[in-house]
């Protein structure tokens, strides 16, 4: 079966862009220090107020009619509760569970953070910090996680699959991105221990947490790594090891190509998605399945100017002068081009999963946001910038 998915960002684990209100009257730009600044009752009803609505089961059937089969569910490490000041959401995900069985639609749990950061993101939980990997009782907390999951789900009928961890960023990418800049810490102490994780350590990392998961979910259960965004650099790991029912999940956007060099037009993007996603995606499919976790329409061209890799004015870039306005027709043209291209690339691996199946942003009053509802897939179904998908 090919996957055709999408992802429930921004519901278990918060992403500030995806949701401001959310954040208001605080400086917090991740959910580490939410808690921080608000008080216990106003962070608890906010967070359990959000979960009840953002996602629910008229989703699941919405997700069916655009034709998917498979959702990414983003969860954090203190899913079980475990992790004060935190709240815990074992509790959704179960109803997710019942809701993606009722409409035949598969799961793919994700552990998307980690103590102390996987990444340095603020996806990863805490903006700029980096150094989960350094703490040994830190490593271990999340292979029981990853155990805990594997036996609460691992006969479920919905069950896909478990993702042990997103996006671990390695020296190349830390770099590259300029992570504590893009992403400012705010303790300096902490700041000062983060590093990128190696590929060593991730390798044995992968290995362990297989040995956790694969014991106790069904046979035609996946385990899904994260290439770290090195593609190529695990063709010679899956040869060498033993694994039964992997997968690797790839994380392939266009603001990213932007960020390597790729020229911001329509044909620098057609030309990058078939020399590059197409051609590595199907060199790698031939040692193990491979399935683009996350992308999006989402590209500077369709915005009218430079996002600088997709930084937003959270990142302290101005965005409120648009340099080009883009009508909605050569809007709607751009976007159905990629949307024809990307796909086709996907299909040279085992499928795909669409970041995200909705956001709240205001992009038709707030200036700030404008062309940012491409990561929106219902509004990008909605607006026939996306195709509603056959069998």
């Amino acid at each position: 079966m090919k996957i055709k998915g999408v992802n429930l960002g921004n519901w278990l684990v918060l992403e500030k862009w995806m949701s401001p209100s959310l954040f208001a009257g605080t400086t917090a730009e991740d959910e580490y220090y939410l808690p921080t600044q608000l008080s216990p009752e106003v962070y608890e009803a906010r967070i359990k107020i959000h979960r009840s609505e953002y996602i629910t089961e008229r989703d699941f059937a919405s997700i069916k009619r655009m034709g998917l089969n498979t959702v990414r569910i983003p969860v954090p490490y203190f899913i079980f509760g475990d992790r004060a000041p935190f709240i815990g959401c074992i509790e959704e995900l179960d109803k997710a569970f019942a809701w993606a069985e009722k409409y035949g639609l598969k799961i793919l749990i994700d552990l998307h953070t980690v103590p102390f950061s996987q990444n340095g993101f603020d996806n990863g939980g805490i903006s700029g910090v980096c150094f989960w990997s350094q703490l040994p009782e830190e490593v271990d907390f999340v292979l029981d996680l990853l155990e805990k999951l594997a036996k609460r789900y691992g006969q479920r009928e919905g069950l896909f699959g478990i993702q042990p961890v997103n996006e671990p960023v390695t020296e190349e990418l830390w770099a590259a991105m300029k992570i504590q800049e893009r992403y400012k810490p705010v303790d300096p102490e902490l700041a000062a221990k983060s590093r990128p994780n190696s590929l060593t350590f991730l390798r044995q990392f992968y290995r362990d947490a297989y040995a956790r998961i694969r014991p106790n979910v069904k046979a035609d259960a996946k385990v899904v790594f994260h290439d770290a965004f090195l593609l190529k650099a695990w063709k010679e790991f899956f040869a060498e090891e033993k694994f039964e029912n992997v997968v690797l999940d790839t994380h392939q956007y266009l603001m990213m190509a932007e960020m390597y060099g790729c020229e911001q037009t329509l044909e620098g993007y057609l030309g990058f998605i078939s020399e590059h996603y197409e051609k590595d995606i199907a060199e790698v499919q031939e040692y193990v399945d491979v399935v683009v976790g996350e992308w999006c329409l989402f590209n500077s061209l369709a915005v009218g100017q430079d996002t600088k890799g997709g930084q937003t004015v959270l990142n302290g870039v101005d965005f409120s002068d648009n340099t080009t306005e883009i009508s909605a027709e050569e809007k709607k043209r751009i976007y159905n081009a990629l949307a024809e291209a990307q796909l086709k690339a996907w299909d040279k691996g085992s499928g795909f999963f669409y970041w995200s199946y909705k956001l709240l942003l205001d992009t038709a009053n707030d200036i700030s946001w404008k062309g940012w509802d491409a990561w929106d897939l219902g509004k990008c179904v909605d607006e026939g910038w996306f195709p509603v998908l056959g069998d």
